[in-house]
């Protein structure tokens, strides 16, 4: 019995199915490169969020040396300007022997102010979901450890998780509590009310230690000022040591 010549011949690999003209595998887009948070071709929407993280960072660093040069200037506007846990504290002690009048207001305008940016990681979590954690854990095994951690807190706790956010211990708690809100949907308006009632609260918390300590927390910082100046400036070296390291680090790879 002859074969048909019509018939393809599949006797030297059967199991090999037909590939159709042009099926060939696709190479992926750039933006479907591993390391970006988006799933999609990103729109000006990603790119100004993808900006504002790195305004964040570099604003970040700038206010290093600023803190420790207000520290010793004037606690109360440390708090006002940054709302930090350590402008809190020491505008608590100066409030507990007579020299911090108008302590409340500086606390209420340092809560607003330390969380001005904080709407670009819930936008994160809007636009990319988990993207963004994925593309922040994606080098170190620990840090994704961290952040399955916290991820979990959120979803057991809800909105709750915000009053952890300000924890001081060594979790990203308010970078994936915040990219979390975005990513669940909630209201941004909710979020930075909340975030606001959260932050105010441990400002407050941070401001009662000062008060309770008073008058030793005062001595220090006296004499704290005496050499803040120096402080600011050694710390302005080494955040542009490192910058300039990351950079010629990144130079030398590309």
């Amino acid at each position: 019995m002859h074969k048909d010549q019509d018939q393809p011949d599949l006797s030297e690999n059967p199991d090999k199915p037909e590939t159709p003209e042009g099926s060939e595998d696709k190479e992926p887009e750039w933006w479907e490169q591993s390391g970006l948070p988006w799933n999609s071709k990103p729109t000006k929407s990603d790119y100004w969020c993808l900006a504002w993280f790195g305004f964040v960072g570099i604003f970040g660093m700038a206010m290093i040396p600023l803190r420790a040069w207000l520290l010793g200037l004037d606690p109360p506007i440390l708090l006002a300007v940054t709302g930090s846990r350590i402008g809190a504290a020491s505008t608590g002690a100066l409030a507990a022997v007579g020299e911090a009048p108008g302590w409340l207001w500086f606390l209420l305008i340092g809560s607003l102010v330390n969380i001005k940016f904080d709407w670009v990681y819930w936008w994160a979590g809007k636009l990319w979901g988990r993207g963004i954690l994925d593309v922040q854990a994606q080098n170190s095994k620990r840090a994704a450890k961290n952040f399955a951690r916290v991820e979990g807190w959120f979803h057991r706790l809800g909105w709750v998780a915000i009053f952890l956010a300000y924890l001081p211990i060594p979790l990203p708690i308010a970078f994936v509590v915040f990219v979390m809100c975005g990513a669940t949907g909630m209201d941004v308006k909710k979020f930075m009310v909340l975030d606001f009632v959260a932050k105010t609260m441990w400002s407050f918390l941070y401001l009662g230690l000062g008060w309770s300590i008073g008058e030793p927390v005062v001595y220090v910082l006296e004499q704290y000022s005496k050499v803040a100046n120096w402080i600011a400036i050694g710390l302005i070296v080494v955040v542009l040591f490192g910058a300039f390291r990351g950079q010629s680090k990144a130079t030398g790879k590309a």
